[in-house]
């Protein structure tokens, strides 16, 4: 199966249009909030990012509305 051809941070910059219903990976996270994979998870665990929800498996993914309230609430 072929990769998207969309990088992460072209992704990041369509999540504006995304619906708050949508859902991102790890990825996409680190480049909105323009910082490393690592850090997304620490800042999850200190309740700075809201916390992934597992979708099946080993994939987990953030709800693109509780990132934006995120977003707002840091002031980004």
């Amino acid at each position: 199966m072929p990769a998207d051809p969309r990088s992460d941070a072209a992704i990041g910059h369509d999540f504006d249009t995304l619906p708050d219903a949508a859902f991102v990976r790890l990825p996409v996270v680190a480049v909105i909030f323009a910082t490393s994979q690592s850090n997304v998870w620490r800042w999850a665990q200190k309740g700075i990012l809201p916390k992934p929800r597992r979708l099946a498996g080993r994939t987990t993914a953030w709800n693109v509305g509780e990132l934006r309230t995120a977003l707002k609430k840091l002031g980004i």
